[in-house]
């Protein structure tokens, strides 16, 4: 079949054959070729398009590639700068870190030996503590020593005992190792006025008892060494009360001083019963800061006793101070006396002058007149009287 625009002949047809015969083959061939011809040239419009526009893309892609590389290129080279200029910047900041390193290690390096030699002067205060401490160990044996013996537990609470006492009150009112009448011989006599007279003090205390209940370690330790403590403090101020409490002589009671506050604390807390026995014995148990605080008052009674011995000094001063008084007062009337005499006298003066000066002027203007009105004899009263 053959499509000539709108018209299709079916070639197969013997009628179609009849009638265009050969030469019409012919022609209808020719149409057919033009037909065909046409429709490849439409057919190579559009490839000849796309071809044309494959072209222009690929001039396109080669500008786009010659402008690629340029940006390439230029890429390359910001980049070259770029890296040395990081390079150059590394360097300085590499340069910087290590002068700055440098300079923290010489620095460390300095505080370092500057702690050495504090560290090193620290340990030799150390070393010089470390043997004051070994010299004090060897001082607190000694002391122990001492306490331990009872001649010089005594002799150090005397000294003690002595302190105290020349800190608190005056020389002349106590006396260390007095001898009483019953022949006992006091650590210290308090002389305070009656009542309540003068005081004793005893400065021995048992340590050993004290000792012993520290070191206890065991109940049964410990309820002995107790009972001991008890027993040596209640014979001690049985003692106190007898030797130091002498009627007419003493004060109606004694002191015994305890040169440590540790056990006078262990008393109080633990042994009450001993301190009643030592209020009901009139021995009154003090420590170095009791003791102290009881001086004291007994300092503030001799000061008032020493006040009301020299009360009739006193008075026998108010005396003469009064009569000072009542003759200054006279004295003083006298004296106001003569001023007012002085006063007249001066008023008197005064007048006189007024006087004279009045004369003196008529003098001057030569007012004899005036002179006659006031005086008839102006001549006599030119010389004027000596009571004027």
């Amino acid at each position: 079949m053959i499509q000539i625009g709108d018209l299709v002949l079916d070639l197969s047809d013997p009628v179609v054959l009849l009638a265009l015969g050969l030469g019409g083959l012919v022609f209808v061939l020719l149409i057919m070729s033009l037909l065909s011809a046409r429709r490849a040239a439409k057919l190579s419009e559009p490839l000849v398009y796309q071809l044309a526009q494959v072209g222009q893309r690929v001039q396109s892609l080669s500008d786009g590639q010659e402008r690629l590389s340029g940006g390439l290129h230029h890429v390359s080279e910001a980049q070259a700068q770029s890296q040395t200029a990081m390079l150059q910047l590394m360097e300085r900041r590499l340069a910087q870190v290590q002068e700055q390193m440098n300079e923290n290690l010489h620095g460390s390096a300095r505080r370092t030996a500057q702690s050495l030699g504090d560290l090193q002067q620290r340990l030799q205060s150390i070393d010089k503590a470390q043997e004051n401490i070994t010299k004090l160990s060897g001082d607190v044996l000694s002391l122990q020593d001492i306490l331990s013996n009872k001649q010089t537990r005594g002799a150090f609470g005397e000294i003690q005992l002595t302190d105290i006492v020349g800190k608190a009150l005056p020389k002349d009112s106590y006396t260390l190792q007095a001898t009483l009448s019953n022949g006992k011989r006091a650590d210290c006599l308090i002389h305070l006025p009656n009542p309540p007279g003068p005081i004793a003090i005893d400065s021995k205390f048992p340590l050993e008892a004290y000792e012993q209940l520290r070191r206890a370690e065991t109940q049964e330790q410990l309820t002995r060494a107790a009972q001991q403590l008890r027993l040596s403090l209640r014979k001690h101020i049985k003692d106190i009360s007898e030797k130091y409490i002498i009627e007419g002589e003493t004060a109606d009671g004694a002191l015994m001083f305890l040169p440590s506050e540790a056990v006078y604390a262990e008393l109080h807390a633990n042994f009450p019963e001993v301190v009643r026995d030592g209020f009901a014995a009139r021995v009154w148990i003090v420590s170095p800061t009791t003791c102290m605080a009881t001086l004291n008052t007994m300092r503030a009674i001799l000061k008032d006793a020493r006040m009301q011995e020299q009360a009739g000094a006193i008075r026998k001063e108010l005396g003469l101070l009064y009569a000072d008084v009542d003759r200054l007062g006279s004295r003083v009337e006298n004296l106001d006396r003569h001023f007012g005499q002085a006063a007249k006298d001066i008023a008197d003066i005064k007048i006189s002058a007024d006087k004279a000066g009045r004369r003196a002027r008529r003098l001057d203007n030569f007012d004899f007149e005036e002179l006659a009105k006031d005086d008839p004899v102006p001549v006599v009263r030119l010389a004027t009287p000596p009571g004027e």
